[in-house]
């Protein structure tokens, strides 16, 4: 590790700069030189002056020629002056006043100065020709401008912040997993007495967010041997055979500093499947994964070099990358469970006061599917939003805006909407959250609102009790109906004509549930427990792809199925809704005039007809029916991580 202290070497190519710029310099001056040899140093006068020495007598004698007059005065002293036009008067004053006087033709230059001072140009040309090609052959320095085959990766110090496994929280199977190889590195005779060997690589698999590259910082911290960082995407660049040198540079710095951890970062940058470009238009990245291929398990061993990479899209790496010798272990850093959010909550939260009334366990159970980094983000929207309002502590309700501002987005307050926009929202939103109250498989209802957030009008954002891995038909059906209920309540209040496009996203939630169901999960009674769909999708499901593997009859009987299960969504939705439609008023009504309610605050307005809130009117709600238009919402977004459309069966 450099000290700061140590004197910094120049830059290769500032120094190379500097040679050549020298030797041109000599050049110069010896043109000069031999420019200049064999003049005497003579007093240069002007015409007039010359003249008036002749006529004074002063002159002893002269040396004429075209471009210009030499003469020795009287005293000794040499001048030279430039003559002016063709001054015919001239030979006559320089006999009348005596003077010696001859002809000198013109005069010619050295040849082989000639030839010199000529081939200065293309010899300075070539000169930067060739300093440029050995730059380019030799990389010019690591950082030099012409440095393209060195080697990017950075020597990370304790300066910039030291990271252990202490700050690694909520993902313990996945810590243990990399804490051995740090053990392994400290005290290598404890598991080499076994027969055991040092891991070769490992590869870091995970959803964006979840703490790859915070593992990796906390090896670094922990191992106490060197650590070089680097990301994929450095690897390639437009030049071809660059990423490959790159690569060989990189064990090549490695080697000097083993032993050591190479940590390359977004390695499907680099590492996807080869022979998937058109024509050669991937050669130059097939070339570096080759060469790291071979660098990583080749005939040459790399001992005592580990190699950890991350990646969130470990479908896409070549299967010669992931084997054995390269990638001994494959450690998943998954979504942390409520314990691990708690953990990570903690770890977070012990950088911001707190009030008394923080409860980290409650914060956790009611962010099911946040990531560490969301978790992070989370406790610094709370600090934000507490210095906003000048409290010097952060308090349980700063957590929970900022809760409600990372699942459903910004309020917009400032959005103006008419009456008759807020009574269509109310309604749609008051539809939801009665069809979800009557479902026993939805989840509860964490929050309903009509104030705009985001792209979305209003919301009802349903927060499921415990983290699902699976998801059941019963639930999948309520989810169906709950989706309908914000249309039913439109066609119910306003009429079949009045209904708005806020429902567009329902619509699209329900349908594409409905296909899921009947082409992915077999949980069609007519079609029967088989695939016909699959999707060709990416780790985390971006940008897949529906191949369909049925007939056109099938199809058919797919789109059948699909429409009657959402039709069947609707009609539940509908007696729900009938039924109840004095709980719709009156759920719609509050929502009017709190504009935002709690799911306890819902339940207690289904018990006592009123809300038990500071601010609340006494006594119970008026109900009162309404009717009208309202101009058609875009943009309505339809629950929130509660209502998304599940991932596996």
């Amino acid at each position: 590790m450099n000290d700061e202290n140590e004197p910094q070497t120049p830059n290769p190519w500032v120094k190379s700069l500097m040679v050549w710029g020298g030797i041109f310099m000599a050049l110069l001056l010896v043109v000069t030189m031999f420019g200049n040899a064999g003049q005497p140093n003579a007093t240069l006068i002007d015409y007039s002056g010359f003249r008036d020495k002749v006529a004074e007598g002063s002159v002893a004698k002269v040396e004429i020629s075209a471009d210009k007059i030499t003469g020795t005065m009287k005293n000794g002293e040499t001048f030279s002056t430039v003559p002016v036009g063709n001054d015919s008067g001239l030979t006559k004053l320089l006999d009348e006043n005596e003077v010696s006087y001859t002809g000198v033709a013109r005069e010619t230059m050295n040849p082989l100065l000639y030839i010199l001072i000529q081939s200065l140009p293309f010899i300075l040309i070539l000169g930067i020709a060739f300093f440029a090609l050995r730059q380019v052959q030799k990389g010019g320095g690591a950082g030099g401008a012409m440095g393209f085959g060195k080697s990017k990766a950075k020597l990370l110090t304790e300066r910039q912040g030291k990271v252990t496994f202490e700050d690694v929280a909520g993902i313990d199977e996945a810590r243990e997993e990399l804490e051995e190889i740090v053990e392994f590195l400290k005290d290598p005779q404890r598991f080499s007495k076994l027969g055991g060997q040092i891991p070769k690589g490992a590869l870091l698999v995970g959803s964006p967010g979840t703490g790859k590259t915070l593992l990796a910082r906390a090896i670094a911290g922990e191992a106490g041997v060197p650590f070089f960082t680097i990301s994929g995407s450095d690897f390639v660049e437009m030049f071809v055979g660059v990423g490959a040198s790159r690569v060989r540079d990189m064990f090549e710095q490695a080697k000097k500093n083993a032993p050591c951890i190479v940590f390359i970062d977004e390695i499907d940058a680099v590492g996807r499947h080869r022979g998937n470009g058109v024509g050669n238009s991937n050669d130059e990245r097939e070339q570096t994964l080759n060469q790291l291929l071979v660098e990583m398990d080749g005939f040459e061993a790399n001992e005592g070099i580990i190699i950890i990479a991350a990646t969130n899209r470990p479908d896409v790496l070549d299967p010669a990358l992931l084997r054995p010798g390269r990638f001994d272990r494959q450690v998943v850093v998954p979504i942390p469970d409520i314990d691990g959010r708690e953990k990570i909550l903690g770890v977070h939260m012990k950088k911001v006061p707190l009030a008394p009334d923080v409860n980290a366990r409650t914060i956790a159970r009611g962010t099911p599917g946040f990531s560490g980094a969301d978790l992070a983000n989370l406790v610094n929207e709370a600090a934000l939003l507490a210095a906003r309002r000048n409290k010097r502590l952060v308090a349980m309700q700063e957590f929970e805006d900022a809760k409600d501002k990372v699942m459903m987005g910004t309020e917009r307050r400032s959005m103006v909407m008419t009456d008759d926009e807020k009574k269509m929202t109310a309604y749609h939103e008051a539809g939801h959250a009665l069809v979800s109250l009557n479902e026993e498989a939805s989840d509860p209802i964490h929050k309903a609102t009509i104030i705009p957030r985001g792209r979305a009008l209003g919301m009802v954002m349903r927060l499921p009790e415990r983290d699902n891995y699976s998801y059941h038909r019963d639930k999948m059906h309520a989810n169906l109906a709950v989706a309908m209920g914000g249309r039913v309540a439109e066609e119910i209040i306003f009429g079949h004509d009045k209904v708005s496009s806020g429902a567009s996203s329902d619509i699209q939630y329900a349908t594409d549930l409905a296909r899921n169901m009947v082409t992915k999960w077999g949980m069609s009674d007519k079609l029967g427990p088989l695939q016909y769909e699959a999707s060709q999708e990416g780790y985390l499901g971006m940008g897949q792809t529906q191949r369909t593997m049925a007939g056109a009859e099938t199809n058919k009987l797919i789109d059948a199925e699909i429409k009657q299960l959402v039709e069947d969504a609707h009609k539940r939705a509908t007696d729900v809704l009938k039924k109840q439609e004095d709980k719709l008023h009156l759920i719609a009504q509050a929502m009017l005039e709190y504009e935002t309610l709690t799911g306890e605050e819902i339940d207690q307005l289904m018990d006592n007809g009123k809300i038990d809130r500071p601010d609340a009117p006494k006594g119970p709600a008026v109900v009162k029916p309404m009717h009208g238009s309202a101009i058609p919402k875009a943009g309505k977004k339809f629950g929130g991580s509660g209502d998304s459309a599940p991932q596996g069966a």
